[in-house]
Formats: C-alpha cells, structure tokens, sequence
C-alpha cells in the first residue's frame, strides 16, 4: 500500500504540473497567434512569453523522477512502507499544487505582457519580468520538494 501512495505522489507531481504547462502555454500561445497575425516579425519575444508557464511540467516531471528513483522502482526493488509511501505521496504534494496553479497564473501574466509586447515591442525586457515573478513560487515548492522528498528518503 505504501508503494502505491509514492506512485501516486510522483504521478501526481507530474500530472497537474503538467496539466498547469499545458493550460498555460496554450493561452499563451493563442495570445501570442494573434500578435503574430498583425506582426510576424515578434515571434522569438512571444515564443519566449508563451514558454515561460511551460517550466512547471518540467519541475514536475523532476520531482517524479527524483521521488521513483528515491523508492526503488527505477532500477530495483520498491519496499515502501505504508507510513514511507505517505510521507513521499505528501513530499510530492507542494509541486503538483503550485505546478497546477502557478503555470495558469503565469500563463495570464504572459498573455497580458504578449499585448503589452504587441503594442510596444521595445519594452519586451519588462514584459519577461512580470510572468517570471510568478515563476518564483514554482521554484519554491520545488526546492520543498525536493527537500521533502530527500528528507523521506534520508530516514528511510
């Protein structure tokens, strides 16, 4: 049973993060389709925009990989306890929640700033800013984590 709860746990982690990637760069890129029918010569400054909610699926994927290497079931056995699959199901939690959230909030900053680009190309520097702020909380939950995860790990 415990093995079952960390599989969830990674799944998890890589699930919504992904979901969340895939929602935001998907109205990022239609933001950015629309920029690009009116002025094709802006595709590298919204592609980058429309990217930038794209990282959250990455982390998740990370996490899952770390958290299936941590229990065993890439390249060996998976003796989890059911107390061990918790913690690693609950290690994974802070990833697959912000993941989800954060790339869809990123993703309506980015389309805001892929307008903002549309209508004055020059300030494309403080356009990457402001969807990039909301990376910050992206990368705190997975540094936790990670730390979680290693934790769980490290008391075995």
């Amino acid at each position: 049973m415990g093995l079952a709860f960390a599989l969830l746990g990674a799944a998890s982690a890589a699930l919504f993060a992904g979901i969340g990637s895939a929602i935001g760069t998907g109205r990022a890129g239609q933001a950015a389709a629309g920029v690009l029918t009116e002025d094709p010569s802006l595709f590298s400054k919204v592609l980058i925009l429309q990217l930038l909610p794209g990282t959250q699926g990455i982390y998740g994927l990370l996490i899952a990989f770390i958290a299936l290497s941590n229990i065993g079931v890439m390249g060996g056995t998976a003796p989890t306890s059911l107390g061990q699959g918790l913690a690693y199901f609950f290690a994974c939690l802070p990833m697959a929640g912000v993941g989800l959230l954060s790339a869809m909030q990123q993703s309506n900053a980015a389309v805001a700033c892929i307008g903002l680009v549309a209508k004055k190309p020059d300030q494309f520097g403080k356009a990457m800013i402001l969807p990039a702020m909301v990376e910050t909380y992206a990368i705190l939950a997975l540094l936790i984590s990670i730390l979680a995860i290693n934790g769980v790990a490290a008391l075995g």
